[in-house]
């Protein structure tokens, strides 16, 4: 593969430059529109909504010109830092060859003169300021790469640092085993082995930044550098960053561009004791538990004091040593690596991948992360992600305000919420006298919100959650109503939220939990506390016996291993994430009241309704951000509730759409208006379910079986409606006529299944295609929204036709839906006569039919055929809604004969065109 540089005339204003594009091959005319309107919208500033359909190469595209404008940015910077060290230089000099200027003797004019002085002397020092960081950056910038070069070209080098942690370690070791052999135990301890690290530290101040004793990591502040220009890659999932990494290592950028990937820890840890713990909160909290270990103090002692007998020292994970972690970071900097090469590294190393990663953000240019992390404020934070004046590219971002409304949303079920009283309670009681004063007043405050949740269900929170029955039903209330009815509109849940964040209390009630879950040990307190908690105890054990997706170890409680796995460590975590979603303001959120049966059952659950509160941070404190997807349309929603919502000005907001590379004969889109016997095409949700319409829908199924080749793919709106169909036709024959001619296949409920279902459809097309096969392909029926109807491409001949029957419209009479509805009624301008409430539905319909015809389609010598089924899909305001390169091409036909004989047809010339 030879690099290229293309050559492109960039338009700034009334000038005209040329950019100078590395690119690995020669580049369809529609790539080079997108790099430069991607260069275009970084250099300005801006946020460029993009389009590019899958096939088209956008990865590249991306690549190419983001890192384009990269290079440009960073040599223009360069430029100018050399400019203005030569201009300081040259005035430097001038200055000391003129004689100096005396003071004047006159008192009036001394006066007059003053303010010039003071304004010449803050201008002198702002430019030395300046010059002095800029000498500041290029010696680190020097040394940077002078470090970078070493690593990439001395192999002796990469190894010796291992060689030397490998000693370290061994010494270590050593010293330890010499200790143990050298103690002698103690008498008299005041507290079990480990319950230390479970008291919460003192917690005096609601206003500090820091409770006190809380644990700095001295060693990370100390080797934080600035953060370089660099630009955020997001995606939605690890499979779709790993692709993106390994497009980076195949483009012109792999040789000189540092690149580092981030992912949790359930991805990136090499610490196999760890990773056997399988559900992502047990590997979350074992991890941050071994790094308080590792930074933990001794405390002292003195000769007052009685001995603690010795205890078993604490577990340090072997793989956050600080030397490795920093070799890690440089070796990942040298060469373009994806997750699974990161892993790889970490084990050779002996460093963990993911801490290392993060020490390598600040001098990386270029962070591939999940949009999870970057969207998540604490995440981010927690990740080391510095946006100021830098470039996020958020790809595959379809359901981006989707995925903003989910990570900001929160649910608790009302046996989260006994489990979590009952906790807290013999926490409380256990360390009372441990505890300080305000330690114990946010504790009862947390009891008491509780106590005011289980109300709002119906409930009390001292009696078993299964027995208690509730009057079902669904109520939706605003945040100040719910606060209202729960009581606790006189707790400040913003205190209580610092609380939780700088207590760290619900790690600690966790870590209490662990301690004594299974050990058949009952937690030692008076027998007063153990009248006290005896009730509570019983009530424990009852919550055991019942069937709840949310039960919880608690404690003196023995619980099968699996039942560990599987189930959720410390329900308080998910009250503090619901306490947390609470301090929203009222207008951007509701609570819904989901009422069961019973108070096990029962839930709340807060619903983002204003996405762009969350959004807004990223968009005010990027130098630009890049909104990118294969199926963007329709793109108003976009505009309307993420961008203008969040602040941001018309003028700031750009937008790109490109075709498609596939010659415009190759795709066939056909809205499908009526059936072969004259019936009209309206999945309606009134007639959808008559037999007539099955019927006629089973025809237009029978007649395109019989001319396409290869795959045909049916997607239906919803489980329920494909089972009632299958059902309808496997008993009129309709089924059978079909099976005839195509072996039929139908999307797994479970994702496991997903894979196993596609590699026996692909080879019983492959098994079709050879001469003599009685069959001419397979049909697989999926569902809109399924497991198939996004990430999965259906390419050649395992997707030649892709039907969509009827218009898979969400759920009308949600709750969660009518009240979305409501608010953007309220909030949003109407467009074109259409309430924004209306628009919603339609929009979220079109963007399910948009990415699940979009599977067909995959690169520049595919064909395929889209049909349609619905005569809604004819009205103008609909076909709008539609990708523009399909849109371009849609035929709308009321009747099927032309129809049929159109697709007949299409078929038939791509035969010729083969065995020409």
């Amino acid at each position: 593969m030879t690099d290229r540089v293309l050559s492109l005339q960039f338009h700034a204003g009334m000038e005209t430059t040329t950019l100078q594009f590395p690119f690995p091959y020669e580049p369809y005319s529609i790539q080079k529109q997108f790099m430069e309107a991607l260069y275009t919208t970084i250099d300005e500033g801006k946020i460029g909504i993009f389009e590019s359909p899958t096939g088209t190469g956008k990865s590249l595209s991306l690549i190419c010109g983001a890192l384009t404008w990269l290079r440009d940015h960073e040599e223009k910077k360069k430029q100018e830092a050399v400019g203005l060290l030569e201009e300081r230089d040259v005035t430097m000099d001038s200055s000391s060859t003129q004689p100096p200027q005396g003071h004047c003797s006159s008192p009036a004019l001394s006066s007059s003169t003053e303010p010039n002085w003071i304004a010449d002397f803050v201008q002198k020092k702002a430019e030395r300021e300046l010059v002095d960081k800029l000498k500041e950056e290029a010696i680190r910038k020097r040394k940077r790469e002078e470090r970078m070069e070493l690593i990439r070209h001395n192999v002796q080098l990469q190894y010796a640092l291992k060689h030397k942690s490998d000693q370290d370690e061994e010494a270590r070791r050593l010293l330890r085993l010499s200790a143990e052999s050298g103690e002698e135990d103690g008498k008299g301890a005041v507290l079990g082995d480990g319950e230390e690290e479970l008291i919460v530290a003192d917690y005096e101040s609601d206003d500090d930044g820091k409770p006190k004793n809380s644990i700095c990591d001295e060693e990370e502040d100390d080797l934080e550098e600035d953060h370089v220009t660099k630009i955020y890659y997001c995606s939605r999932t690890h499979s779709q960053l790993a692709q993106f990494v390994h497009e980076v290592q195949k483009s012109p950028f792999r040789e000189e561009v540092r690149v580092v990937s981030l992912a949790s820890r359930q991805n990136l840890c090499i610490n196999e004791e760890v990773r056997r713990l399988g559900s992502v909160q047990l590997i979350n909290d074992r991890c941050m538990e071994m790094q308080r270990n590792k930074h933990g103090k001794a405390e002292k002692s003195t000769d007052t004091e009685p001995k603690r007998r010795r205890r078993e020292p604490k577990a340090v994970c072997p793989f956050s040593r600080h030397e490795a972690l920093l070799g890690l970071r440089d070796e990942t900097l040298v060469k373009v690596r994806d997750v699974e090469d990161m892993v790889v590294l970490g084990r050779e190393t002996k460093a963990c991948p993911y801490y290392g990663g993060r020490l390598a953000v600040p001098a990386a240019q270029l962070v591939v992360l999940p949009y999870q992390v970057l969207l998540h404020e604490a995440m981010r934070r927690a990740s080391g992600i510095k946006l100021k004046d830098q470039v996020v590219i958020i790809d595959e971002a379809h359901n981006l305000m989707d995925t903003i409304a989910c990570i900001y949303s929160s649910e608790v079920m009302g046996t989260q919420l006994c489990c979590a009283h009952s906790q807290l309670t013999q926490y409380m009681e256990r360390y009372r006298n441990r505890l300080k004063a305000k330690n114990l007043m946010y504790v009862k405050q947390i009891l008491f919100v509780l106590e005011g949740l289980v109300h709002v269900l119906g409930g009390k929170v001292d009696q078993n959650p299964h027995s208690q029955v509730t009057q079902a039903g669904t109520e939706m209330l605003t945040i100040n109503n719910f606060l209202f009815r729960a009581q606790i509109d006189n707790i400040n849940l913003f205190k209580v939220q610092r609380y939780f964040e700088k207590s760290l209390i619900s790690r600690k009630l966790n870590g209490f939990v662990e301690k004594y879950q299974g050990t058949g040990v009952a937690v030692s307190v008076s027998k007063k506390e153990n009248q006290r908690t005896e009730g509570l105890g019983r009530f424990l054990k009852s919550l055991q016996s019942g069937q709840q997706a949310h039960t919880v170890p608690i404690p003196g409680q023995k619980v099968a291993e699996e039942d560990k796995q599987s189930s959720v460590v410390c329900p308080m975590i998910q009250v503090e994430g619901f306490l947390s979603a609470l301090t929203n303001a009222n207008k951007d959120g509701r609570l819904v009241v989901q009422r069961q049966g019973t108070l096990a059952q029962d839930s709340l659950k807060f619903l983002l309704l204003n996405p762009a509160i969350h959004f807004a941070p990223v968009l005010k404190e990027c130098k630009a951000v890049i909104i990118a997807g294969g199926t963007m349309q329709p793109v108003a929603d976009f505009k309307e509730q993420l961008l203008l919502s969040a602040g941001v000005s018309e003028e700031r907001i750009s937008g790109f759409s490109c075709g498609h590379v596939i010659p415009p004969q190759n795709i066939l889109p056909i809205v499908l208006c009526s059936g072969p016997s004259g019936q009209e095409l309206e999945f309606t949700f009134q007639n959808r379910e008559t037999p007539q319409m099955m019927e006629e829908t089973g025809r237009v199924l029978s007649n395109l079986c019989n001319v396409v080749p290869g795959g045909l793919v049916c997607f239906f709106p919803s489980y329920e409606y494909e089972r009632r169909v299958l059902a309808h036709w496997n008993s009129t024959g309709v089924l059978g006529r079909l099976a005839a001619r195509k072996k039929i296949f139908q999307e797994p409920r479970k994702a496991s299944q997903v894979e196993q279902v596609l590699k026996e459809y692909s080879r019983c097309i492959q098994h079709c295609s050879q001469a003599g096969a009685v069959l001419s392909g397979a049909l697989l029926f999926s569902v809109v929204g399924g497991k198939m109807s996004e990430g999965i491409n259906f390419s050649d001949e395992l997707g030649r036709c892709v039907i969509m029957v009827g218009m898979p419209y969400p759920n009308i009479k949600s709750p969660e839906l009518q009240e979305k509805m409501a608010y953007l009624d309220k909030h949003m301008p109407h467009v074109g006569g259409q309430s924004p409430g209306k628009a919603l539905v339609e929009n979220l319909c079109m963007k399910a039919v948009n990415q699940s015809i979009g599977r067909a389609i995959r690169h520049r010598g595919d064909y395929a055929c889209i049909v349609l089924l619905d005569r809604r899909y004819s009205r103008p305001g609909t076909l709008q809604k539609l990708p523009e390169w399909i849109r371009n091409r849609t035929q709308v036909q009321p009747t099927f004969g032309p129809a049929f004989g159109g697709i007949r047809k299409f078929f038939m010339e791509k035969k010729q065109q083969q065995q020409q």
